[in-house]
């Protein structure tokens, strides 16, 4: 069966975000599938002077999973449905000078919903 990409991406386009996480439900019903983060490879020791104690949460790229990456960026933010939506469109910077312990929760949410996140 041929179809026609640019066509498919531009009919993707016209959808609401309420039709687009419809769409996502119904696709993973229909095909029994969820999303999920591989794990990258295992850092090797690195040689610290000094241990850092803050921590910025860097949004690099919102992935294919963009509604619930907006939707994460809601929770931690507490900003609206545009601001978050520009947020993960443009990426930068998410929280600022926060604790280890914190930054790496945001990062493990963020991941979990699609995106690529750094901590700086």
């Amino acid at each position: 069966m041929a179809y026609d990409k640019q066509a498919l991406i531009d009919q993707l386009g016209q959808l609401t975000i309420m039709e687009l996480a419809d769409l996502i439900d119904g696709l993973k019903e229909t095909w029994g599938v969820t999303a999920a983060v591989a794990a990258g490879p295992a850092a090797g020791p690195a040689a610290a002077v000094e241990e850092k104690t803050e921590f910025d949460v860097i949004l690099v790229d919102a992935g294919a999973s963009k509604i619930n990456v907006i939707k994460e960026i809601r929770a931690i933010t507490g900003l609206g449905l545009k601001e978050a939506k520009d947020m993960s469109e443009k990426g930068g910077a998410l929280k600022e000078g926060i604790s280890k312990d914190e930054a790496e929760k945001i990062k493990a949410q963020l991941e979990a919903a699609g995106a690529r996140v750094e901590l700086k």
